[in-house]
């Protein structure tokens, strides 16, 4: 995907602090959270985008500790969608 497609879709009408389901070109989908840190302009500006795995989130909804998070490329990128609350 491009900067311009990401950046639209996380200017959406989506929530800051909302789960994305990542579907890549060439493996599995994850689920994640985008985060913006000091270096969120430099990242979007070469496609690069900073997501904590679902596995991390709740460590890093308590600790906001950036270092949880794992840089991407946008271009790996097939297709964003707002994760689906599931079901209890």
């Amino acid at each position: 995907m491009t900067i311009e497609e990401i950046e639209k879709f996380l200017s959406s009408a989506r929530t800051e602090n909302e789960a994305v389901r990542i579907s890549f070109k060439k493996r599995d989908p994850m689920n994640g959270l985008f985060i913006k840190d000091r270096d969120y302009a430099d990242l979007k500006s070469k496609n690069f985008w900073r997501i904590v795995p679902q596995s991390q989130l709740e460590s890093y909804s308590q600790s906001k500790n950036v270092n949880l998070a794992k840089i991407f490329s946008g271009s790996d990128f097939a297709k964003l969608a707002v994760q689906k609350p599931t079901a209890v």
